[in-house]
């Protein structure tokens, strides 16, 4: 009896990077694409809706951020496949992707030969990481476990802002603003704003559009 196909479904807002996985997966016939998504939420519903085995996804997705649908997907089934297509490659980015449950993480430079024997692996119930993402995985320092405030302190020290701009910004007190600041630099080994600032754009902390 013939194997049924893997059925995947795309979640990625670019047309035309839709079209290029739709086009690379449909071409082989072990594969057949059953949704496409152009958003984060739509993507969670149509994975309730259609119970796909594979979820392909990207991160950076309107509407709901993929970090955030991968945690949706999962807890709603511990069960779901899902592979990361991103150009994000910051350590901080495929860390919380791995986290919140994503199984294999390739960066959008990934050829079609390597995405599908990914999603080959993957449908089989194992993890699919390149070297690449290995290695960014080992580069991430565990200690940079920031609060949420944090996270905000930082993204407003990475936009340059000083501690009175901060205190404005998220309406907190000058003196709890210097707090979060001594803290988010120990946390992450920085001997300053400047080399918080750096670190934070090369894991993936903060991004810059």
């Amino acid at each position: 009896m013939k194997n049924e196909p893997i059925r995947i479904l795309i979640v990625e807002d670019h047309f035309l990077a839709r079209m290029a996985l739709r086009s690379v997966l449909q071409s082989h016939s072990d594969m057949e694409v059953v949704g496409e998504a152009d958003n984060g939420e739509h993507g969670v519903e149509l994975t309730r809706q259609l119970a796909p085995d594979i979820i392909v996804m990207d991160l950076r997705l309107p509407r709901l951020s993929g970090f955030d649908a991968i945690t949706a997907i999962r807890k709603a089934d511990r069960k779901a496949r899902i592979v990361v297509v991103s150009n994000y490659d910051g350590s901080e980015d495929v860390y919380r992707a791995v986290r919140n449950g994503a199984m294999g993480y390739l960066t959008k430079d990934v050829s079609g030969q390597e995405l599908v024997e990914a999603i080959r692996i993957v449908q089989r119930g194992m993890r699919y990481f390149p070297r690449q993402t290995r290695d960014l995985l080992a580069e991430r320092i565990p200690a940079v476990e920031l609060t949420s405030r944090e996270l905000e302190v930082l993204t407003c020290i990475t936009q340059g802002q000083n501690n009175r701009d901060i205190a404005a910004s998220l309406n907190i007190a000058e003196k709890t603003v210097r707090i979060h600041v001594s803290s988010v630099l120990a946390k992450m080994g920085a001997r300053d704003r400047t080399q918080a600032t750096i670190f934070a754009l090369k894991r993936g902390l903060v991004h810059w559009e």
